[in-house]
């Protein structure tokens, strides 16, 4: 009899049963994608925007100013204090340093 009574129940499928899942995946999406969407396409703005005399920081670290910007997505900096001029590709930049920043005293 308890056998019947189970046949003839069928499982509810409603679409309330689907919204902690939708909502994880929204929660997902402003919380981590967005936020990197963005940042990405600051640092795309910022790459096609750089130009000669700019001040950049590089991935390594290494502060220089452009030199010249060649066609194949290469950039010539100068590095101070000595004035070496490294070649490094345009992906290597992760931000301009701005010209506000205090200097060192020595």
């Amino acid at each position: 009899m308890f056998a019947l009574l189970l046949l003839q129940t069928s499982p509810v499928s409603s679409p309330l049963s689907f919204l902690p899942i939708v909502l994880i995946f929204a929660i997902f999406y402003f919380l981590l994608f967005l936020p990197m969407q963005r940042q990405k396409k600051q640092q795309q703005k910022m790459l096609a925007g750089l130009q000669n005399g700019a001040t950049v920081v590089t991935n390594g670290g290494i502060i220089g100013a452009i030199v010249s910007i060649g066609d194949d997505e290469t950039l010539i900096i100068r590095v101070k204090p000595d004035n070496v001029k490294l070649q490094i590709s345009r992906s290597a930049v992760s931000g301009l340093v701005s010209k506000d920043t205090p200097k060192e005293t020595k």
